[in-house]
């Protein structure tokens, strides 16, 4: 980089730092403050903040890498996480149910769940524990990414280019809350959007792809190897039944086959409700409409990642072309952006893309940290504490976080080693009771809290004892274990108290297995309450396909595909016109 790029690089730190400072004041009223920004934020910034908090340089490294070496197959590859596909079940149902239970974290819903007795109990604790687990190895993944881009621009060790980028993480985490992260998200998200445009439209005025190419691929042990790919098969929006690659990414050459698991994987995710930072913004929002607004502006902006990172590939590829293959698909992003940017652009292109790395960070940092305040510190181990000794546990958490998930990252190989980890093992054995907990109402805190430590103790028995165990049979053999656990437990124990149970279904109203508590309530109670969720399942229905097809459609326009480009717009419209009057008119126009 030049002196330019740096000085834009610094100048965008130094704001950053200032508005961390500027909102610490005012993230230091109360815990609530601190973690909910007093529920007073609007649902633009909300929603900006959510699609900066999910453009992290470490999954668009991985994802420029699988498009790179597969083309628009990686798309389908990601559906498994990168796609942020739960995004669609909050827009429909899953944000408004969970801010109906004016609670702080997913931990202490349990007790809104359970009740506040020993089940309820049990079910926070074990929530929280695995919480903030998952914070820490979320942030070992996001710590491998930024070691690997900051060390291919600034020509230093990886090591020290993550503990660069997580210190000053970290310093305005704890320094701000959420106000600091949200706010701050805002700016990068513009700054991210800004490259975004810039790149991809560099790509389809200046780049045009060759019938056939070169790419590599890893073979999974430390070396690569070339493979020629054809153009029509690379751009299709189709997903193969099956690839034929060699290597690592052998493993998903069954691509039909792993695409209808991923989607089954993250409709599972998507209606447990989540956790972590991403549910921390519907619990901030002012009410149920603005649930519904944040979600649909967040998949908007996130749509911008999909063109871009097609944009990356190409630049890979066209790279290529002159002779210099790029071995390592995660390294695309760093290259080209060293190699084929001049300077002033550079700069700007690094900035926006740290502005993506640091938004992730801090917003799981952030999230983490409020199970350890809200859910075991002031719940269990101090309730007298003080104002000023929860948000200093609050800024302390924070940085024990960021510390522990640097400590982990030896633990891993790669970033997609750590990422499949965590969305097809880890992962796996959280949401299983996490869905359960919405659509049984036989299921108690015991089953919830047993099918906890039984999903954790799979997923990390599978990973560090059975490597060699694939993604697919591994996500199958801990989602059975965890789901039978979590079912035997809970009938070992008297479900939870029917007063609980009634609180609960009155004010989230589900949809599933409920018919002990419906029959205690009036059928004029009941009627509507139906009627809202077998709109809400329907328009799921077409949600689903209708943010897929709003990530692949700016894809296909990259590409140049003008026929792949015409079907899937026409596709995204139709499904469009169709939300428009099964969703967006019924939208909650209530302010709580």
């Amino acid at each position: 980089m030049g002196i330019l790029d740096y000085l834009i690089v610094v100048v965008y730190l130094i704001i950053l730092i200032g508005m961390g400072v500027y909102l610490q004041k005012r993230a230091s009223k109360s815990t609530e403050s601190f973690f909910l920004g007093d529920k007073k934020m609007p649902w633009w910034a909300l929603g900006a903040s959510g699609m900066a908090s999910n453009l992290d340089v470490s999954g668009t490294m991985i994802i420029a890498a699988l498009i790179y070496a597969l083309g628009v197959q990686g798309f389908f590859i990601e559906i498994r996480g990168g796609v942020v596909l739960i995004l669609a079940f909050f827009m429909i149902f899953m944000g408004k149910w969970n801010r109906r239970a004016e609670v702080m974290t997913t931990a202490e819903w349990m007790e809104f769940r359970f009740g506040k007795g020993k089940q309820g109990e049990a079910a926070r604790i074990l929530a929280a524990i695995a919480q903030l687990i998952f914070a820490i190895w979320a942030i070992t993944y996001f710590i491998q990414g930024a070691g690997i881009f900051l060390s291919e621009i600034l020509g230093i060790p990886p090591d020290l280019a993550a503990i660069l980028m997580i210190s000053l993480c970290a310093f305005y985490a704890a320094l701000s809350g959420l106000y600091g992260v949200v706010y701050t998200e805002v700016f990068q998200g513009g700054l991210i959007l800004f490259v975004i445009i810039y790149v991809v439209s560099y790509v389809i005025i200046n780049i045009s792809l060759p019938e056939t190419f070169v790419v590599s691929v890893p073979m999974g042990n430390g070396e690569f190897q070339q493979i020629t790919q054809n153009l029509k098969d690379w751009s299709s929006f189709l997903p193969r039944w099956e690839m034929n690659v060699p290597g690592e990414y052998s493993q998903y050459n069954l691509i039909g086959l792993a695409t209808i698991m991923y989607i089954f994987r993250s409709s599972i995710d998507g209606m447990s409700g989540s956790g972590g930072y991403m549910i921390q913004r519907f619990y901030a929002a002012k009410n149920e409409r603005e649930v519904g607004l944040l979600s649909v502006f967040w998949i908007f902006l996130l749509s911008f990642r999909w063109p871009f990172i097609m944009s990356i590939a190409i630049l890979g590829i066209s790279y290529s072309q002159l002779g210099n293959v790029i071995d390592n698909p995660e390294t695309v992003l760093p290259k080209v952006l060293i190699e084929l940017f001049p300077v002033g652009i550079k700069g700007l292109l690094v900035a926006g893309l740290l502005a993506a790395a640091m938004s992730t960070y801090v917003a799981i940092v952030n999230s983490g940290a409020a199970y350890w305040v809200n859910d075991l510190y002031q719940r269990f181990i101090k309730p007298e504490a003080t104002n000023k000794e929860l948000i200093l546990h609050s800024r302390i958490a924070s940085v024990a976080i960021v510390i522990l998930g640097l400590m982990s990252t030896y633990l891993f190989t790669s970033l997609n080693d750590v990422w499949g980890f965590l969305t097809m093992g880890f992962g796996v054995g959280l949401i299983v009771p996490q869905f359960i907990r919405w659509y049984w109402w036989r299921f108690n805190g015991y089953g919830y809290a047993g099918g906890i430590v039984i999903g954790m103790i799979t997923a990390i028995t599978i990973r560090f004892f059975f490597d060699d165990i694939a993604e697919m049979p591994s996500f199958y053999l801990t989602a059975a274990i965890t789901f039978i656990g979590s079912v035997v437990v809970s009938y070992l124990f008297p479900a939870t108290d029917e007063s609980d149970l009634k609180e609960f279904y009155t004010r989230t109203r589900p949809f599933g297995f409920w018919g002990p508590v419906r029959k205690t309530l009036s059928d004029s109670f009941i009627a509507p309450i139906q009627s809202e969720n077998r709109r809400d399942i329907l328009a799921t229905l077409f949600a689903v396909p209708w943010m897929l097809f709003l990530g692949i459609t700016p894809m296909m326009v990259v590409t140049k595909q003008w026929v792949y480009t015409l079907i899937c717009g026409s596709v995204l419209v139709i499904l469009s016109v169709i939300l428009y009057f099964l969703w967006y008119k019924h939208l909650s126009k209530e302010i709580d």
